[in-house]
């Protein structure tokens, strides 16, 4: 599925995808990205009743200010609650390649997230969501099911078979199930 512009108003019916594909293929495992928890609690309302293992991965803390996390954490304890898990990790793409990047100009990770990011910006962070979840064992080392967005919400979903960051190019971006067709 394509959607014709990126966006918020696409969240909906890429969760709605993600979620079915899941159901269908028997895969448990369902990875959503959320900046503040608005994403997250409609993908948490989605599965209710289902077997899908949510895992939600926000920004880390001090991404946009020192020591701060942007997740809402009323949103963080309604999700760990229902029994799923919430990871505030470092960006696979971003971590020392970034600081190496703001002082050199330009990283190996900066050159994979802007390749990742000619698919559209959710695609990316689908793929680093993978490793993401991997490295902190939150999901297995094989096909989940992923969603993201550019800027809020999500309008990219795919079926990855994950694997950790030092093991990058191991991880198979098997099926993409819908993102922006112009971003």
């Amino acid at each position: 599925m394509y959607f014709e512009k990126p966006g918020a108003e696409n969240t909906d019916r890429t969760l709605e995808l993600a979620v079915k594909t899941c159901k269908e293929r028997g895969i448990r495992h369902l990875v959503v990205a959320s900046t503040f928890g608005a994403t997250a609690k409609k993908a948490l309302a989605m599965i209710k009743d289902s077997n899908i293992n949510l895992v939600v991965v926000t920004h880390n803390y001090g991404f946009s200010e020192e020591g701060k996390c942007e997740f809402d954490p009323q949103i963080r304890r309604e999700i760990e609650q229902a029994g799923h898990k919430v990871l505030s990790g470092t960006i696979a793409t971003r971590n020392l390649g970034k600081a190496i990047a703001l002082k050199m100009g330009w990283s190996e990770s900066e050159i994979i997230a802007n390749t990742l990011r000619i698919f559209s910006q959710g695609i990316k962070v689908c793929v680093e969501m993978a490793c993401m979840a991997a490295d902190s064992g939150l999901i297995p080392f094989g096909d989940c099911v992923f969603a993201a967005g550019t800027g809020r919400g999500a309008d990219a979903a795919c079926v990855i078979r994950a694997a950790s960051s030092n093991n990058f190019f191991n991880l198979k971006l098997r099926e993409i199930l819908c993102k922006p067709r112009d971003f």
